[in-house]
């Protein structure tokens, strides 16, 4: 799974990039994939160009098959 850290509590991922908007802009892709999936991540910006994507299926207290499909679906955003 692309550079993703797989932990009890969640996928998570860091995205580094040039600049603020370029790192909005990216977060900014993201939201048509997890508004068609209808499943939310936890997006973190910091240190003005850096993005922290966090996946769990809160409903399920689990990282469920969802999760791995919008990590793939991210990463082909990316990769």
């Amino acid at each position: 799974m692309n550079n993703w850290n797989e932990n009890p509590e969640a996928l998570v991922r860091e995205f580094t990039f040039e600049n603020f908007v370029e790192a909005v802009g990216f977060v900014n892709k993201i939201v048509p994939l997890a508004e068609g999936m209808n499943h939310h991540p936890d997006i973190e910006i910091y240190s003005y160009r850096k993005v922290r994507v966090r996946l769990f299926t809160h409903d399920k207290n689990q990282i469920t098959e969802k999760d791995f499909l919008l990590a793939e679906s991210i990463n082909q955003l990316i990769d």
